[in-house]
């Protein structure tokens, strides 16, 4: 709602402006002059939103008027009424917001107001969404707090006992498991006082950068609370939990493959991590070959071929999902990228791997290649 002020020096038209502004729903009469003298006295304390002032007051210069005006409240808006447009001159745009004229309408006043309105909300301060912070535990190990800014851990052990936690949700983790994983070659006494230490830290850290976790003592151990938190490795947790039919659910599958960026942790030399990087990496193979079957069932062959080239550029000697890859050239009658990528991975995986490709695959290879130039002829 905005305040405010009228000042004209005849009586019929300022008792008419008030009753029109007065039943505009955005305004609030906080007070109305014939003199504007009387008007500066008040103008001070009342520090209107608009001040309505008549053109033609005869007192008063409405130029000088309005200057005053801007000098007590440079926040109030300048509204000129006139009944003679002339007046309407560039002169008063110095001062004015707008100018109305008269015999004042609703639909003047109501135009007036869009425009107050509009301005108001431009100079509203935006409102910024709080964002959730991020864990990334796919392609590397990554934390941001809620502000996009990376999370600097005070210790390496106190950023390695995260990621452990966060490879093991929900598990209650003892606390001597803790300690020798992360000081094998320590003192039970010099271990367990670096653990208690560390997860002290960890809490620390967690709660100054509003990551949204938690870590709980328990009889045992040590618990991380993730507060119905989602990050990549737990969902893939989940699906080695509840992976019965969720394959044949394409836009799940589709989901779950998205969060894969790359191995397990990758660039972190945590020796706890093989098992669970290689489980990931098979679900992960599983997930985009169930996808790459129902695209090419249902001819999409390009899909198939972008799914397929994301897995390759994360493992390329992978000789089953080349094999899949050629397949699908074979399929969509694609001879020539199938004969390039083929020279490609063969002289790849040789030079990899130091042996040429199996027998096998080379067979199944030129068999495809003839039932290829078989579907274009």
């Amino acid at each position: 709602m905005f305040n405010v002020v009228i000042v004209d020096d005849e009586k019929p038209i300022l008792e008419l402006m008030k009753v029109v502004i007065g039943r505009n729903p955005n305004y609030s009469i906080a007070g109305a002059f014939m003199s504007p003298f009387e008007a500066l006295s008040h103008m001070a304390e009342l520090k209107p939103d608009v001040a309505f002032l008549d053109v033609e007051m005869p007192l008063m210069n409405v130029l000088e008027l309005a200057h005053k005006i801007n000098e007590m409240s440079e926040r109030t808006k300048i509204v000129f009424t006139t009944a003679h447009k002339q007046y309407a001159l560039d002169a008063f745009h110095v001062y004015a917001f707008d100018y109305i004229l008269k015999p004042v309408t609703a639909a003047a006043i109501e135009r007036v107001t869009n425009r107050l309105v509009k301005e108001r909300q431009q100079a509203l301060p935006v409102k910024k969404e709080k964002r959730a912070a991020s864990v990334t535990c796919f392609g590397g190990f990554e934390v941001r707090s809620p502000d996009g800014e990376l999370v600097r851990w005070p210790t390496r052990k106190t950023e390695e006992l995260f990621a452990y936690f966060l490879c093991h949700p929900g598990k209650d983790i003892g606390k001597w498991q803790l300690a020798d994983m992360l000081w094998p070659d320590m003192s039970e006494e010099r271990a367990s006082h670096n653990l208690h230490n560390t997860v002290y830290r960890l809490k620390k850290i967690l709660k100054e950068q509003e990551i949204g976790m938690d870590v709980l003592k328990t009889n045992a151990g040590y618990i991380l609370e993730t507060f119905g938190w989602e990050y990549d490795a737990l969902a893939f947790q989940t699906f080695a939990l509840t992976s019965e039919g969720k394959e044949r659910e394409p836009a799940w599958a589709e989901r779950l493959s998205s969060l894969y960026k790359g191995p397990l942790l990758e660039n972190k030399d945590y020796l706890w991590k093989a098992g669970l990087e290689e489980t990931c990496s098979k679900q992960y193979a599983s997930l985009v070959g169930g996808l790459v079957r129902r695209e090419s069932a249902e001819g999409r062959w390009s899909q198939a071929e972008q799914r397929l080239g994301a897995y390759l550029a994360l493992y390329p000697l992978d000789e089953e999902m080349n094999q899949l890859l050629l397949d699908v050239y074979a399929q969509s009658g694609s001879t020539d990228k199938l004969t390039r990528h083929f020279a490609r991975f063969e002289v790849t995986y040789l030079k990899e791997m130091g042996i040429e490709l199996p027998k096998a695959m080379k067979e199944r290879i030129n068999a495809l290649q003839s039932e290829s130039r078989d579907k274009r002829t």
